[in-house]
């Protein structure tokens, strides 16, 4: 079952979204509380963040994080792609941000499974995670660090 399936499941479960928030672009209504309870359902936060230990290098998170190899990632869930202040992205990662596609789960999702995929020509030379459940996790650590409030 894909992740985008499983987290739909979790978010029609609890009642909170009529319908899904994935796969959006950023003209459609975004409920970012949904998709980041949706993204906690799926997945494991602890399992997550002992996976997200192959990320470390690039990206940080957390209070004092800053844009490195790779730009931060705290409270990017339903933000335009390529929108970390003062990171310089790829013209290919710019081109999705100017078709106003965001970071939900589906996209985040696309990207940690093979990232030369879904943004052809990434700086990202990560390879991708190849397992399901790994990628649930790492989303749902990711979620985890979001602030709910917009």
């Amino acid at each position: 079952m894909r992740l985008k399936t499983i987290a739909l499941s979790a978010v029609l479960a609890l009642g909170t979204l009529a319908t899904p928030a994935f796969a959006q672009n950023a003209t459609t209504e975004f409920d970012r509380a949904a998709e980041i309870e949706a993204a906690l359902a799926a997945g494991d936060v602890k399992k997550g963040k002992s996976v997200f230990a192959k990320c470390k290098a690039c990206h940080k998170v957390g209070d004092k994080a800053k844009n490195g190899v790779g730009p931060q990632l705290n409270d990017f869930f339903g933000v335009e792609i390529g929108s970390s202040e003062g990171f310089k992205y790829s013209k290919t990662l710019l081109a999705k941000k100017e078709e106003g596609v965001i970071w939900d789960i589906a996209n985040l999702d696309a990207f940690l499974t093979k990232p030369k995929d879904f943004i052809e020509k990434t700086k990202m030379t990560f390879a991708g995670l190849k397992k399901e459940k790994d990628r649930a996790n790492v989303i749902a650590y990711l979620a985890s660090l979001q602030s709910v409030e917009e």
